[in-house]
């Protein structure tokens, strides 16, 4: 069994139902998420010890995020409670050609407040790996530095690191910062990067030919890196994509097979079942094929899952995996 500590903000996320416009009806759908808990469920479900180090505010909202995480076999102990505001998100889900919305309510929350963690030698004790995202700087300068500080002590005690590039430009463009420095400090300590050619555009400030060109560059700019993982959509509408896969390390490059996934109900936490995939298929020493397979077979079955959490087993997967177009299990 793996150990996996997942340190990000927990959210609220408050969603439209129907498919229609958010407060086009008197209701909101509810449900917990946040990028790292999401890959922190996804694994748990997989069978590895998975735990979520955050901060929530000491409410009956925080304690009900916390316990509907605790309910999928995640190690909670890791999160603190503090005064102050949940973290919260309103979706307006896309239907047709009309795309989703993401408004952003998560200013000044408990975790934006104080998210560290006052010692990271306890809370990474027995960890194999250490997830976080690109989600948490871009929150607040306090978890820009929570997340560096995070990332290096897991690096000082061996413990190997993987990084979602998750990169949210309304989150940025409400700090009102430049992001290329603390983007770029944080994939330097980065083991597995979630990223693409875009993100390390953004992070250099430079232009590059090609996807292939980006990758090289990523991996002569940042020495600890082994290994860069990212998927591929072709979004045809809100309801129908096609999702591929990548895996390059500095041997070699490898490309999934493309899924064309129609009949959406929810892509959200789609990013994050497969980087939960991925480190699940490294956990288990699949060859890197096998790695993109089963990753991009989680990642596509979120699709049909309401909510953040793929709430999927590996059993799942590898059914999906073997009948495509099963339409029963009996």
């Amino acid at each position: 069994m793996t150990r996996f500590v997942c340190f990000g903000e927990i959210l609220l996320r408050l969603t439209a139902p129907g498919r229609g416009l958010l407060l086009q009806s008197q209701q909101l759908d509810t449900h917990f998420g946040g990028a790292e808990a999401n890959v922190a469920v996804s694994l748990a479900r997989f069978g590895h010890a998975a735990a979520v180090v955050s901060t929530l505010p000491d409410n009956t909202i925080g304690h009900a995020a916390r316990d509907a995480i605790r309910a999928q076999g995640v190690d909670t102990s890791g999160i603190r409670f503090t005064p102050g505001r949940m973290g919260i998100y309103f979706l307006t889900p896309g239907a047709g050609l009309r795309p989703s919305d993401v408004l952003y309510d998560r200013a000044d929350s408990a975790f934006a407040r104080a998210p560290g963690v006052r010692d990271w030698s306890a809370a990474l004790n027995g960890a194999d790996w250490l997830h976080v995202s690109g989600v948490t700087p871009a929150v607040s300068k306090a978890g820009a530095d929570a997340a560096l500080a995070a990332m290096k002590a897991a690096r000082a005690a061996g413990v190997k690191v993987s990084y979602d590039a998750n990169f949210r430009a309304k989150l940025w463009q409400a700090r009102g910062d430049d992001p290329r420095p603390t983007l770029d400090a944080l994939m330097a300590e980065a083991d597995l990067a979630f990223a693409e050619a875009r993100d390390f555009a953004l992070i250099s400030g430079k232009r590059f030919e090609t996807s292939t060109d980006a990758i090289a560059a990523a991996f002569e700019r940042y020495p600890n890196l082994s290994r860069i993982a990212h998927t591929v959509r072709t979004p045809h509408s809100s309801d129908a994509n096609d999702l591929g896969a990548y895996m390059h390390t500095r041997s070699g490059h490898f490309r999934s097979q493309t899924i064309a996934i129609t009949g959406i109900v929810d892509r959200i936490g789609g990013g994050d079942a497969f980087a939960a995939g991925v480190l699940h298929g490294l956990a288990q020493g699949f060859a890197e094929e096998s790695v993109l397979e089963f990753a991009l077979a989680a990642a596509c079955l979120k699709h049909f899952m309401p909510g953040d959490f793929n709430l999927v087993s590996e059993e799942d997967v590898r059914f999906f995996i073997a009948n495509p177009k099963a339409d029963v299990r009996r």
